[in-house]
C-alpha cells in the first residue's frame, strides 16, 4: 500500500511540474515523447542529387531541420552538392539562399544542373559576423527551407579585415563559429530549415600518427552538425577522342563516405560520376546501384532490364536510360524499394504544388517520373524529348550500326584506376 500511494504522490508532483513549466514557458516547452508532434520517426528530407548518398545516409536524403557539414579538397565535388540539393528542395515548391562568402558562385553551372536562379536567394557578405546574421535572420523567418554557406574557411571575422596582413587573431574563427551555431542550432530545428556548411581541408603540421588533415573554423560545426560528408575525387572519366587523339578528361569519378550520422549508421561509402557542365550522371549512378542490387542483369557488355537489352556498354545502357525517363524512374523506384529508403516531405512542401508536383513524401513504389524516384536533376533531360517510342524490340535498344553479334563492347568512356584516397 506504501508503494502504492508513494506512486501516487510521484505521478501528483511530475503533472504539477509539467503544468508549472507549462504555465511559465508556454504549452509545448515539456511533453511525453509519444504526443510529441515534431519528434516523429518519418523525418522529411531532401534529395542529395545522388541516388546513392541518399540510401547511404539512411533516410533518403539530408535531414531537414539539421546542420550537414560537407568537407574535403579543391575541386572535389562540394559546391555541386549543394547545388542539386538547392535544386531538389526547389522542385518541391520551397525556397533556397545561397551565401557565397567566397564570392565564386557560377551562375550558369547552377543553371545546369537545374537551378532555378531567379529564384535564388543570394548573399555576398563583407566578413563572418555578417554572413552568420543573415543566416540566422533567414532561419528565424520560418520562410527559408534550405541555407548554403559556402564557405566556413572564408567566413572572415570583422577583427581580421579590419586589421593589418600580418597580425594575430588566435581562434577567432572558431570562437565565431561557436557562437553563431549556439543560437543557430534551436532555430534551424524548429523552423525545419535545413543548414549545409561548406568546409576546406587544411594540414596540421607535426603531425606523426593518424591523418593530419583537418578542417577550418574550430571543433563547433563537428560537434552541432548531424550529418558529415567527406568528399573526394578519386579518378577521371575520360571520352575517347576521334582519329586517335589523346582521350579527353570529361568528369571525375567521386566518392563520399558519411563520417558522421546522427540518424542512421555512419561510415557508408558510395562513388558516383560528376560529368563537367551536367553536374551528378543520375543514369549512371542509377545503374551502378541496379546492377548490385540485381535488378539490371549484365551479361558480357550487354545490360539488360526484365529480360530486354537497354544497351551494350555502360555509356550506351546510360545513354538509353536517359532518352527513356519512365524505364530510369521505375529502376530507381525498384533500387529505392530494395534499400527500404522511403524519403519523407514536410507537409508544407507536400503542399506547396498539390498532387502533380515532385515531392519527396512519395512512396518510392510507384513513383512516376516526377515522384520521388525522379527528384535528382537529369543530366541530360533535353536528350529525353520523344524516346518513348523508340523500339520495343532488343534490336532497336542496341547502339546504332553495332550488331548484336560480335560487337565490340563500347569503350567510349572509361574511369580510370582510382587513386588512394586519403
Amino acid at each position: 500500500m506504501s508503494d502504492d500511494k508513494s506512486a501516487k504522490q510521484k505521478a501528483a508532483a511530475l503533472e504539477l511540474a509539467i503544468a508549472s513549466v507549462e504555465k511559465e514557458y508556454g504549452k509545448g516547452a515539456i511533453m511525453r515523447l509519444k504526443d510529441g508532434e515534431s519528434l516523429h520517426e518519418d523525418l522529411a528530407t531532401v534529395s542529395t542529387g545522388s541516388l546513392g548518398l541518399d540510401i547511404a545516409l539512411g533516410v533518403g536524403g539530408y535531414p531537414r531541420g539539421r546542420i550537414v557539414e560537407i568537407y574535403g579538397p579543391e575541386s572535389s565535388g562540394k559546391t555541386t552538392l549543394t547545388l542539386h540539393a538547392i535544386a531538389s528542395i526547389q522542385r518541391m515548391g520551397g525556397t533556397a539562399a545561397f551565401i557565397d562568402a567566397e564570392h565564386a558562385l557560377d551562375v550558369r553551372y547552377a543553371k545546369k544542373l537545374g537551378v532555378k536562379t531567379d529564384e535564388l536567394l543570394i548573399s555576398q557578405p563583407d566578413y563572418g559576423e555578417q554572413a552568420l546574421e543573415i543566416a540566422d535572420m533567414l532561419v528565424r523567418s520560418n520562410a527559408v527551407d534550405l541555407i548554403v554557406v559556402d564557405s566556413v574557411a572564408a567566413l572572415v571575422p570583422k577583427a581580421e579585415i579590419e586589421g593589418d596582413m600580418g597580425d594575430s587573431h588566435v581562434g577567432l574563427q572558431a570562437r565565431l563559429m561557436s557562437q553563431a551555431l549556439r543560437k543557430l542550432t534551436g532555430t534551424v530545428a524548429r523552423s525545419q530549415c535545413l543548414m549545409l556548411f561548406i568546409n576546406q581541408i587544411r594540414m596540421k603540421i607535426g603531425v606523426m600518427f593518424g591523418s593530419p588533415e583537418t578542417t577550418t573554423g574550430g571543433n563547433a560545426l563537428k560537434f552541432y552538425a548531424s550529418v558529415r560528408l567527406d568528399i573526394r575525387r578519386v579518378g577521371a572519366i575520360k571520352e575517347a577522342a576521334a582519329g586517335g587523339k589523346e582521350p579527353a578528361v570529361v568528369g571525375n569519378r567521386t566518392r563520399v563516405k558519411v563520417v558522421k550520422n546522427k540518424l542512421a549508421p555512419p561510415f557508408r561509402e558510395v562513388e558516383f560520376d560528376i560529368l563537367y557542365g551536367q553536374g551528378i550522371s543520375r543514369s549512371g549512378d542509377i545503374i551502378d546501384l541496379a546492377v548490385e542490387a540485381g535488378i539490371l542483369e549484365k551479361s558480357g557488355a550487354w545490360f539488360s532490364f526484365q529480360g530486354e537489352r537497354i544497351g551494350q556498354g555502360r555509356e550506351n545502357a546510360r545513354t538509353f536510360l536517359e532518352q527513356n525517363s519512365q524505364t530510369m524512374a521505375r529502376i530507381e523506384a525498384l533500387v529505392l524499394d530494395k534499400h527500404g529508403v522511403k524519403r519523407k516531405a514536410s507537409p508544407e512542401a507536400a503542399g506547396a504544388k498539390g498532387a502533380g508536383s515532385p515531392t519527396n513524401g512519395a512512396s518510392a513504389k510507384g513513383a512516376g517520373p516526377s515522384g520521388s524516384a525522379g527528384q535528382r536533376a537529369d543530366v541530360d533531360a533535353k536528350d529525353a524529348k520523344g524516346s518513348e517510342a523508340k523500339g520495343q524490340d532488343s534490336k532497336a535498344h542496341e547502339p546504332k550500326g553495332q550488331e548484336s553479334k560480335g560487337a565490340p563492347p563500347d569503350a567510349k568512356r572509361t574511369a580510370s584506376p582510382p587513386t588512394k584516397s586519403n
